[in-house]
């Protein structure tokens, strides 16, 4: 079974299909699917998504740092109420971490939200699976100064470089491998050299970030297959063996 651990079933950009593409994942042995988070409005569609495929779909809760916003506090209310209330049905608190692609002027709400989810994921014994888009500095900041020893989690999508792998690693964190690493160019052909299988986990990021040959069209768990053959030629290992122990080690984080 290959463990999708990030994909966003619940997009509109599924709406009109949803059922037969978790039909073709598991024709190709996607068994489990982890649903992030994004923020309150997205909120129904998640549970919708999840109550649909309950043996397939595993739902997480978290704010997406760029649905941080001047009024963060109240959709971190969401975050807080649901899992002081519910937090047995949600897998992890996720998508939440920092963004600087799309807006560097929230940084500061974006860490404080941020580090207020760490501390939540703290208190209900959940792994965190963590946006690290062109943050890398300022996200292991902010997990240095919250891991106490019980902090674990997942960079998503990661395309770190050989030192944020070792932070990674000394932080005790996963590092989440998705289409990415299908894309001529990208260089992360060279990092995942340094990264051991033990140390992955495969995603997809759906509908986002489609691997070869389908870059540019909705990604979708299906297409998992191709990243794990990338993986396996960059590791000089079976697919087989990629898939054995990332599914291990989703198992392990997420207590699959």
């Amino acid at each position: 079974m290959i463990i999708d651990t990030h994909t966003h079933l619940y997009a509109a950009e599924f709406d009109a299909d949803r059922a037969e593409m978790m039909a073709r994942a598991a024709s190709v042995g996607v068994g489990v699917m982890l649903l992030p988070a994004i923020d309150s409005a997205h909120f129904d569609a998640l549970w919708e998504t999840a109550r649909a495929y309950p043996e397939h779909t595993k739902p997480m809760i978290g704010l997406h740092p760029c649905s941080v916003k001047s009024d963060f506090e109240k959709e971190l209310d969401l975050v807080a109420y649901e899992l002081a209330t519910n937090h047995e049905s949600y897998i992890a608190v996720g998508e939440i971490g920092i963004d600087l692609f799309w807006d560097k002027t929230t940084l500061p709400l974006q860490i404080e939200a941020f580090r207020q989810q760490l501390k939540l994921a703290k208190t209900y014994g959940k792994p965190v699976a963590i946006h690290i888009r062109n943050s890398f500095d300022e996200v292991f900041e902010a997990l240095k100064l919250e891991q106490d020893g019980t902090l674990k989690g997942v960079l998503h999508c990661f395309t770190g470089g050989k030192r944020h792998v070792g932070l990674a690693r000394d932080l005790g964190f996963y590092m989440g491998i998705g289409g990415v690493v299908t894309y001529p160019g990208s260089g992360l052909d060279h990092v995942l050299k340094r990264i051991e299988l033990s140390e992955m986990l495969l995603e997809t990021d759906a509908p986002y970030l489609a691997p070869v040959p389908f870059k540019g069209q909705r990604n979708e768990p299906s297409f998992l297959p191709h990243i794990v053959k990338q993986i396996a030629e960059i590791k000089s290992v079976s697919p087989e063996e990629v898939v054995e122990v990332t599914t291990q080690n989703a198992k392990k984080l997420f207590t699959l």
